[in-house]
């Protein structure tokens, strides 16, 4: 019966991920299409650009949600007696971060007849899905995220260094006997379904063209506008 029950609440971990609260945040506040803004995902980053920083602040909020409210579902359900609740712990996170990802609410058809998943690239959620297995996780990869992104420009390269830190919090407390080792595949599991879906933006930062945020896009255009 219970895995039954731990099955329906991967689907309803994914289909929680899958709401696409950017595109509704920037449609309702300025009619705009964000799937039509820059790079077309739905995430905080693509909010921001397309309705403004409260667009983005709320995007990333609702999103980073997403993650915690697949854990304590889970949590709230499952009984903690059945050994088998750390995996679905683990698994549920990941489920909403692929529906961020990989939303059925915007599948498209493409010309070739293939069907297309379109979303976000997932790094709130996956904050979130930490937060959700330990809770101050949030104050320690948030705060790294954000220098990341303030210190390298990138937003992509910030949105993978997350999981990155999740993973190295989770193995430390593993080792001190703090948390149970199968936390650890979820930093693995978030990172590898991030870096697929920003395979794009890390081709581009091979190539030099992937775009500035914060100072360092400031300081581009301001050199460009001088010469």
């Amino acid at each position: 019966m219970f895995y039954l029950i731990g099955l329906l609440l991967l689907l309803i971990s994914y289909l929680l991920g899958s709401i696409p609260f950017g595109l509704l945040i920037v449609k309702l506040t300025t009619g705009k299409d964000i799937r039509d803004v820059e790079s077309g995902r739905t995430g905080a980053t693509n909010a921001m650009r397309a309705a403004g920083l409260w667009a983005g602040a709320l995007t990333i909020s609702l999103d980073f949600l997403k993650g915690v409210a697949a854990v304590w579902l889970v949590r709230w359900i499952i009984p903690a007696d059945l050994s088998w609740r750390v995996w679905l712990e683990v698994l549920a996170p990941l489920a909403a971060i692929l529906g961020h990802n990989y939303s059925i609410f915007l599948a498209r058809l493409e010309n070739n007849g293939k069907l297309r998943l379109r979303g976000g690239a997932g790094g709130a959620t996956s904050v979130g899905g930490g937060a959700g297995l330990w809770l101050p996780s949030a104050f320690i990869t948030i705060p790294t995220g954000l220098l990341v992104l303030f210190g390298v420009g990138y937003a992509s390269v910030a949105t993978m260094s997350v999981p990155l830190v999740t993973t190295i919090i989770f193995i430390y407390r593993a080792w001190i006997g703090a948390s149970p080792w199968e936390y650890i595949l979820y930093g693995i599991g978030a990172e590898i379904i991030l870096v697929i879906s920003l395979r794009p933006n890390i081709e581009r930062l091979r190539h030099g063209n992937e775009r500035l945020v914060g100072w360092r896009a400031r300081r581009k255009q301001a050199k460009e506008s001088k010469s």
